[in-house]
């Protein structure tokens, strides 16, 4: 029953890689880039319950917040083409 579970994932993974190239926007790529991420976080979980693993969920759990974390960096150099401060002047 996993297994089905992991070959959905694996179509879903794809799908969003094929809306990633495809998108007709930037934030279009952006959100399917960010689902390629979510499926990822999905096949790590079920691979280490499948191979009875479970330190693989930690793992997974620490991929979620790099995903989270640069999709949010990603969205803000998007709009303000700037990672900085915006427009405060240094020195």
């Amino acid at each position: 029953m996993f297994w089905a579970g992991i070959i959905g994932v694996v179509v879903t993974m794809l799908l969003a890689m094929v809306s990633a190239f495809r998108g007709p926007t930037v934030l279009d790529r952006i959100l399917a880039v960010n689902s390629l991420g979510t499926c990822t976080i999905l096949l790590i979980a079920v691979s280490g319950f499948l191979t009875g693993r479970p330190e693989w969920l930690d793992l997974a759990i620490l991929y979620a917040l790099v995903n989270f974390s640069g999709t949010i960096a990603v969205l803000k150099f998007v709009k303000f083409n700037d990672l900085g401060h915006g427009e405060e002047e240094v020195g």
